[in-house]
């Protein structure tokens, strides 16, 4: 197969990449006919560009797609982590695929010859997908003169161009010759104009998106105006609110101040995807626009698809729910939810949720500000977590389980902090792309819906339960786990595993996690593979019983022991840096290395 040139397109549609033909008869191994100038019409900056060959001469079958500013691919058809991408389940797909990739020049191309990880989806949720990415760069010559640099030596060979038809001049950005009358273009010459309105079909060029919008992202905005049953702009007690319109609120507050006391409120009919998750389009109750809303002592139920219970979205929007009981019975339906910058209050709060993907406290592109006290938070679907953050949650004196999924998602550079909680995890069943069952799961998905850099999770007193798998679980990113007065409970090896899985690039998507131990007992391995690395800090008056780095794998595997802490070894283990006294250190018959020589 060889690539073909895309037609240029009706209607002055710049900006697309032209590919380029193969050699003409009669020219040089390599020869390729330069790109043609830009079209008339065309903005400034904007020209044709040749895409690198593919592999194995696939010329012309793989599609070019914007990337994000990181330099991953964006997936067209973005699969929600609170979606059924994830086969349901709360993580988000990677937006980088397994095509050949073309960066446009307002993004960045630094990191285009990467390879990225293989992935299977996961988890789908609207805070709860994951992703993907693999990009294999090609290196070709460049080409100066006629000449071409051979891309493993470094010689230079000429080349000689065939001659052109009579009345063709060459130039730069040369265009291939015109074909005879009637004749129709063959392998690797440029097909014919399209007709008016006829898009290209696979294997060829998309147009760049306009400004920073990714393909399936769902746009940067919210939606001019939303549809609402009830429009509310004052404050009303005992009154009953319904919707069974799909992509409807039931209840509207987009500005003003306004108070809720005994409502209840019914929500049927669904919606699909970003509109819903993100700007609360579909929510039974949905605050915006800087408004602030009180909820008192009401009865908010959904059924429905994207369905979500109390929604508060945008800067500056703040929702108050004190004294509620929200219960959601469809898919990708949270409980509490906030994303755009929102602030969501709760206190004495009831939310269970039955769908996939509908975690009782969760939150999406754009995060805000979450803090829970009291109250109870159940979820049973599955990718289902009891708190799924792409924000900044804290929850006090609540008791939370999720009984098909993870307790706890973290995605991005955000965080959750847990006080005297009682909680609890089963993600007895892979959901989505995650290899690995888990309580808590730390990762970077890449969808763009949770901003990048460190996360953190703190748990102070109360007690966490996995009823399955390893109890943390970090990959794709760096994160603080500091942990106090914890009651951990389960029956797995695993305490913590910080590993690539199936989001990021292979290779640079490990889990990079630092362990702070204050006056706590942990007992389990701790796994750390080559892309990985742990830094462990165990301070006076804090245990732990397990092996770090086993297989001797790590990429870096610290320990740093205060004075009164202590380490009991349930296997060999490795290390690239000690700190502390072997003293404290109780081998149990197992050896300790450090930088590969065992410690005394």
């Amino acid at each position: 197969t060889t690539q073909q040139t895309p037609p240029s397109m009706p209607g002055g549609m710049n900006g697309w990449n032209q590919q380029t033909p193969p050699s003409m008869p009669g020219a040089q191994d390599g020869q390729t006919w330069p790109t043609p100038p830009s079209i008339p019409g065309a903005q400034d900056g904007q020209t044709w560009q040749t895409p690198p060959s593919m592999p194995g001469g696939q010329g012309g079958q793989s599609r070019q797609t914007p990337r994000d500013c990181n330099g991953e691919a964006q997936n067209g058809n973005r699969q929600k982590q609170e979606s059924a991408g994830k086969h349901g389940s709360h993580q988000k797909p990677d937006d980088s695929s397994n095509e050949q990739q073309q960066t446009p020049d307002n993004f960045d191309s630094s990191n285009d010859d990467a390879e990225s990880s293989e992935s299977a989806g996961r988890h789908g949720s609207a805070n709860e997908r994951q992703q993907r990415s693999g990009i294999n760069g090609g290196s070709r010559g460049a080409q100066d003169d006629g000449g071409e640099t051979d891309a493993q030596s470094g010689a230079t060979r000429k080349q000689t161009l065939p001659e052109l038809p009579d009345g063709i001049q060459p130039g730069d950005g040369q265009t291939p010759p015109e074909l005879p009358d009637g004749a129709q273009p063959g392998d690797g010459q440029t097909p014919p104009e399209l007709p008016d309105g006829i898009q290209p079909g696979d294997g060829q060029t998309s147009p760049e998106l306009p400004g920073s919008q990714m393909p399936g992202s769902g746009g940067d905005s919210a939606p001019a105006e939303y549809s609402a049953a009830s429009v509310v702009t004052e404050s009303s007690s005992g009154e009953t609110y319904s919707s069974e319109a799909d992509s409807e609120n039931a209840v509207l507050v987009s500005s003003g101040e306004v108070t809720l006391s005994g409502a209840a409120v019914s929500k049927t009919g669904s919606s699909e995807g970003d509109s819903a998750d993100f700007y609360g389009i579909n929510a039974a109750v949905l605050a915006s626009g800087g408004a602030t809303l009180t909820i008192e002592a009401a009865n908010v139920t959904s059924d429905g698809a994207h369905a979500n219970g109390v929604f508060s979205y945008g800067e500056g929007t703040t929702v108050n729910v004190t004294d509620t009981t929200i219960a959601t019975t469809g898919d990708n339906s949270g409980g509490l939810m906030t994303t755009g910058g929102a602030t969501l209050n709760a206190s004495n709060v009831s939310v269970s949720t039955e769908g996939r993907s509908s975690a009782a406290i969760r939150s999406d592109r754009g995060g805000g500000t979450v803090n829970v006290e009291g109250g109870s938070f159940a979820t049973s679907g599955v990718g289902s977590p009891a708190v799924y953050s792409t924000a900044d949650i804290t929850v006090a004196n609540a008791e939370l389980s999720a009984s098909s999924s993870e307790a706890v998602v973290i995605e991005g550079g955000n965080s959750v902090t847990l006080t005297d909680v009682t909680i609890s995890g089963n993600d007895a069943v892979l959901n989505g792309q995650s290899t690995v069952n888990t309580n808590v799961l730390i990762y970077q998905s890449m969808s763009g819906d949770a901003a990048e850099g460190s996360s953190r999770f703190t748990m102070t007193g109360g007690s966490m339960t996995a009823l399955t798998g390893d109890m943390f679980h970090v990959t794709n990113v760096t994160t603080e786990i500091n942990l106090s007065n914890v009651e951990f409970i389960g029956d797995g090896d695993v305490f913590l595993s910080a590993s690539a899985d199936s989001w990021g690039r292979s290779g640079s998507n490990g889990g990079h996690v630092t362990l702070n131990l204050s006056d706590q007992s942990v007992t389990g391995d701790i796994t750390v593979d080559a892309v990985s690395s742990l830094s462990l800090n165990l301070s006076a008056g804090a245990s732990y019983t397990g092996a770090v780095n086993p297989d001797g794998t790590a990429g870096a595997a610290t320990v740093t022991l205060a004075e009164g802490a202590s380490w009991t070894l349930t296997g060999d283990s490795y290390l690239t840096g000690f700190t502390g006294s072997l003293s404290q250190v109780n081998l149990n018959g197992y050896a300790l290395y450090v930088n590969g020589e065992a410690a005394a």
